[in-house]
């Protein structure tokens, strides 16, 4: 696979998310450089395998979704057996965890994956371990615009699910040729998209504002504050993209608003224009 030659203010290429075993940076709360935005978030990927287990009590909220592999988690002297094939075909699995709660992740497989965000918070919280059975998909875009936006919407929790975190998170499984996040919309507080795609080699376009973004396997986009975004992806490749948005002091995430050019599409009764000869 080609890597792009040069990365953008907001798009960090996959190189910062493809560094192997242990933990990888990508974004880090106070940090600045991503476009002039400090997305208030640390962001990273963690692999690890037998034989490297995690153990920590982090001063800060911690979410750790898993990707793939196998792995048994210990969290505050509960067990789980957590298991994850597919970050398409399956639901999210994630740890949610308050600051300085003891953790301890073990590798049941070579090879086990998690996307990790961090945030400052100092309202209590309690520690859930999330799995499939507690997390309904919603598939939003159906009947709309000839289901050209139709996708899998996977939120884990949300300020209606726990106020008292920083963080609301979820996933996309945007179908292939589609669109998602549209129409195109827009919220105060800052975001983060991190994608993969269901071969090496896929592909899809991001909207930010008027400027489009080529995106590609492991790479992570910066969305600022009040700055239109949706997404494509090329035909015959599934993108999937992790969402984390970081609440403000005194506004909290609780919806957004959309691009009212494009909201007639979300009228079931004008699917917009259809070739003649269809």
């Amino acid at each position: 696979m080609t890597s792009k030659p040069h990365s953008t203010p907001h798009l960090i290429p996959s190189a910062a998310a493809s560094a192997g075993s242990g933990y990888s940076p990508i974004t880090q709360a106070g940090d600045a450089s991503q476009g002039g935005l400090d997305t208030r978030m640390d962001f990273g990927i963690h692999v690890h395998g037998p034989g490297e287990p995690i153990e920590e009590a982090n001063p800060k909220e911690s979410v750790w979704v898993l990707l793939n592999g196998e792995a048994k988690v210990t969290v505050e002297g509960e067990e789980y057996a957590l298991k994850r094939g597919s970050i398409f075909d399956d639901p999210p699995t994630a740890i949610h965890l308050a600051p300085n709660t003891p953790v301890r992740i073990e590798p049941q497989i070579d090879s086990v994956e998690w996307a990790v965000t961090r945030t400052t918070n100092d309202k209590p919280i309690t520690s859930t371990v999330y799995t499939p059975e507690d997390l309904a998909p919603e598939y939003r875009g159906a009947g709309l615009v000839q289901d050209a936006c139709l996708r899998n919407v996977r939120l884990i929790f949300d300020y209606s699910v726990n106020p008292d975190s920083n963080l609301v998170i979820g996933e996309v499984v945007n179908y292939p040729g589609r669109w998602s996040s549209y129409p195109p919309h827009h919220h105060d507080q800052p975001e983060i998209y991190h994608y993969r795609f269901t071969k090496p080699q896929g592909y899809g376009h991001a909207e930010l504002g008027d400027a489009v973004f080529k995106v590609t396997q492991n790479d992570t986009m910066i969305i600022p504050p009040q700055l239109d975004h949706a997404q494509v992806s090329a035909p015959g490749y599934g993108m999937w993209y992790l969402w984390v948005i970081r609440h403000l002091d005194g506004n909290p995430y609780t919806g957004f608003e959309f691009t009212p050019d494009h909201e007639w599409t979300l009228d079931a009764n004008d699917q917009g224009w259809k070739p003649e000869d269809q």
